[in-house]
């Protein structure tokens, strides 16, 4: 009997994958789950302060260390992850599950030498750390679009894409009306909500997560007989079909590596080779680890040090699951299932996924509907439901602050805070839709070569922006010229590496790779590195050959300077701002509500027109504001810089009642002290005893 039919009654069509959940019971538990979100997050929502700056994008620094640790985790856990990990890991072994143990060493660096120095310079967003740090404009610009364009066409093409699949695979309807309701229910808590209802929801959705996974796990071993037979079962699952006429497949396209578990692989011919592995992946690792605005927004939301640093270790402990909780059954599924995961003909594969390059994305909604009970399946679609849903939120809220922060305000320097806030709401919207325009074009991309898409963008992105925050930090002597022009020449060798590996296409078994040895005959991550190591060289060297930025510009923005007491003189070079004199405020537009429809708009997302803390001069009336726009059109360049200054100064008068809590200044309990550093100490050596295992 065919492996596919012996389980639960799996059935093939020869359509794209004739697999779906037919029972009520699965239907209801799915139901249940978003209806389980949706009182979640009204609750939060309700029950949040989320009408200012910091409460809004910060949660009002208000976080546990719990919730950071569990949603940090749901957010970085996407669908592409459930699908991408157990599919590569049924193709090529454990090797992939490593990238994720790399990214845990990363999070010691966050927790206590980089979350502790944004927190000291008082921003919300990296962008904003770095225009106090090299006090320009256009460097904060310019790496607000890269991470908007970052997030857009690699996070959320990836979750979509992954995420659209295995609901069309797996539950059997309408792929645009099922991601119209998903993400109805995602602006419903995320517009009105903010980060703190963001981050309840997530805690939900990574218990989920951890839950269904783990079962998945638990069904799986049992199937397969338990580890010791996944190690000797997996070198014979071989798929059945593997020629088809005068054709016949190569025998490295078909039989599993022999190296499937050992995360160091040869430097030349490992699809992951170990210098890579341990050069490339930490230069991307490095990205989340101190330049991810996802990640540093919710650790910076911390109630104190000690809860910051507990978050990343609770973050760090549940990052070691993914190899056994995704890649691991991604390989079982290779044993029961061959025919269909490892397939190689062509034919086979068509009529298995509907692609004719492989099948391997299947690995994991196959191994759902064929080893879990109804009910169960339901809920592991609940699972994959939830790592979408968390990974959107979270960017969704990352992306609003960074648009707010520091391109709305640019373009009107004078917004009130609700402006900003609402400002900040509209922007969901528009990310929202263009999530709903991605669907058909990410969906009929390959999806066995999604991931890897994904990570040659981070490695040809996120190098040269991961050097300049190092740099930022560690090397006062780096100066606004060296990082500007080290993040232009590497940022553009990234991009044109990036467009020649789409234009040639991805390397397939059994084709010779298109792309020109000299553009792509690097591999990936061995590039990353280059790339990385490039962007320092140049950094230095024009830094060094101009002016220092004098010390007085940099206590608390930099390691050498962290504990120093002067108090630290702005950085704010002469720029030009954007007007727009055919925009000004109406009566009534950002100010207090008149009717009823806009009062329940104000209530329900929190805007308090009462409020105390405010980010700009909330109490300044339409006719001052229309006065001011009236004489920047009217004068001269200068004259309109100015007045614009004069308001600037206003603003930053009536800035922050609340500031921003200074970590430095709140009581540590010496016992949880203790008690994080022995946390810390035993994942480093669960880590250490991981990675020499497997090796």
């Amino acid at each position: 009997m065919d492996p596919a039919e012996s389980h639960h009654g799996v059935t093939w069509n020869q359509s794209i994958l004739g697999l779906s959940l037919h029972s009520t019971t699965d239907t209801l538990v799915m139901t249940f789950y978003l209806l389980l979100v949706v009182c979640v997050g009204l609750w939060a929502l309700l029950s949040h302060s989320r009408g200012t700056v910091k409460d809004f994008f910060l949660a009002g620094q208000n976080l546990a260390w719990w919730l950071m640790g569990i949603s940090i985790y749901s957010s970085n856990i996407g669908s592409g992850h459930y699908m991408a990990l157990a599919g590569i890991g049924a193709t090529s072994g454990i090797a992939v599950g490593a990238l994720e143990w790399n990214s845990i060493f990363m999070l010691f660096l966050l927790g206590w030498i980089f979350v502790p120095i944004y927190n000291k310079a008082e921003v919300v967003t990296l962008p904003e750390y770095l225009k106090k740090r090299f006090g320009s404009l256009r460097i904060q610009l310019f790496f607000t679009f890269i991470f908007l364009i970052v997030y857009i066409f690699s996070r959320i093409s990836m979750e979509i894409g992954f995420g659209a699949m295995f609901l069309k695979m797996v539950w059997d309807t309408d792929i645009y009306q099922t991601m119209l309701t998903v993400l109805t229910i995602i602006g419903m808590y995320t517009i009105t909500g903010g980060l703190a209802t963001v981050a309840y929801v997530e805690g939900l959705q990574a218990g989920i997560m951890i839950l269904g996974s783990a079962l998945l796990m638990g069904y799986a071993f049992y199937e397969v007989g338990g580890y010791w037979e996944l190690v000797s079962k997996y070198m014979e699952a071989i798929p059945s079909k593997t020629q088809q006429g005068n054709w016949t497949a190569q025998p490295e396209c078909y039989l599993p590596r022999q190296d499937a578990f050992h995360i160091f692989r040869s430097c030349v011919s490992g699809d992951i080779p170990w210098p890579g592995l341990i050069l490339g992946a930490t230069t991307v690792s490095l990205f989340y680890g101190c330049a991810d605005q996802v990640s540093v927004q919710r650790f910076l939301a911390g109630k104190s040090r000690l809860h910051m640093e507990g978050g990343c270790l609770l973050c760090g402990y549940l990052k070691l699951l993914p190899m056994f909780l995704m890649v691991m059954p991604g390989m079982i599924s290779r044993i029961l299932y061959p025919d269909q995961v490892a397939c190689v003909v062509p034919s086979e594969c068509q009529k298995f996924c509907g692609r004719g390059t492989g099948c391997s994305a299947l690995a994991y909604p196959v191994l759902v509907l064929g080893v879990m009970p109804h009910g169960l399946q339901g809920f592991l679609l609940s699972t994959v439901c939830a790592s979408l849903m968390s990974s959107l939120t979270s960017i969704f809220n990352s992306s609003s602050a960074l648009f707010t922060l520091n391109i709305y305000t640019w373009i009107r320097p004078t917004a009130t805070e609700k402006e900003l806030m609402i400002a900040g709401r509209f922007f969901v919207i528009i990310l929202l839709a263009i999530t709903i325009v991605w669907i058909p074009i990410i969906e009929t991309a390959p999806s066995e070569i999604l991931f890897e898409y994904m990570q040659v963008l981070k490695s040809c992105l996120t190098p040269s922006m991961t050097a300049v925050f190092l740099l930022a930090v560690f090397c006062k002597r780096v100066n606004e010229q060296g990082t500007f022009w080290g993040l232009i020449v590497g940022t553009t060798i990234g991009v044109f590496r990036l467009l020649a590996e789409f234009f040639y296409g991805p390397v397939t078994c059994g084709r010779d790779r298109q792309c020109p040895i000299f553009i792509c005959g690097l591999h990936y991550l061995y590039f990353g590195f280059c790339l990385f190591l490039v962007t320092i060289l140049i950094i230095l060297a024009v830094s060094l050959a101009t002016e220092p930025i004098p010390d007085h510009h940099l206590h608390g923005l930099c390691w050498s300077l962290r504990n120093s007491q002067q108090r630290r003189v702005a950085l704010d070079k002469e720029m030009r701002w954007k007007a727009f004199p055919s925009f000004t405020s109406q009566p009534g537009m950002f100010g207090e509500a008149h009717t009823c429809l806009w009062k329940f708009w104000d209530l329900f997302c929190g805007l308090d027109t009462q409020s105390k803390c405010k980010t700009g001069p909330e109490n300044t009336t339409v006719e001052e504001l229309e006065d001011t726009w009236k004489k920047v059109v009217s004068s001269d360049r200068s004259t309109a810089f100015e007045i614009l200054a004069r308001r600037m100064a206003a603003r930053k008068s009536e800035e922050h009642v609340d500031r921003m809590k200074d970590w430095n200044d709140e009581p540590e309990s010496l016992f949880w002290k203790r008690v994080v550093q022995a946390s810390a100490i035993l994942l480093f050596l669960l880590l250490i005893v991981a990675h020499v295992y497997f090796a």
